[in-house]
């Protein structure tokens, strides 16, 4: 009974998935649970002026409330960015957004590190604190 509940509670988790997806899994938060991070280096998007690929570090912090993210929907929404053409600080804010929206933590941070390209290194910090 248990695995029928969690096969409906998941749109990805133990399923084989094929494409990306903007859609975030949650789940209730563990007790004793008071922070949260995921860390990648595989976030990719374009530059909507020049079309070049960005490439990118992407680290979420966040305080759940009563819900957590599970990290195979977290994977399939990084990939949902790569034909994307956005700005690093647009893209770290509507990924906080996305997230506030999904779980509606006590305070979340999206940073977004892009790889040097032209010699300059961009960080962009979109934070959310109630």
């Amino acid at each position: 009974m248990m695995k029928n509940n969690k096969e409906k509670q998941f749109n990805f988790l133990g399923k084989k998935v094929t494409k990306p997806s903007k859609k975030l899994d949650t789940f209730e938060t563990p007790a004793n649970i008071n922070y949260v991070k995921f860390e990648s280096n595989e976030l990719t998007s374009f530059c909507p002026v020049t079309g070049q690929p960005d490439f990118s570090q992407f680290i979420l912090e966040y305080k759940p409330a009563q819900k957590c993210i599970e990290s195979k929907s977290l994977k399939l929404y990084l990939w949902s960015f790569r034909e994307e053409a956005i700005f690093a600080e647009s893209l770290a804010n509507k990924m906080l957004e996305d997230i506030v929206d999904a779980i509606k933590p006590e305070w979340c941070k999206v940073t977004i590190i892009q790889n040097v390209r032209g010699g300059l290194q961009l960080t962009a910090i979109a934070e959310n604190k109630k």
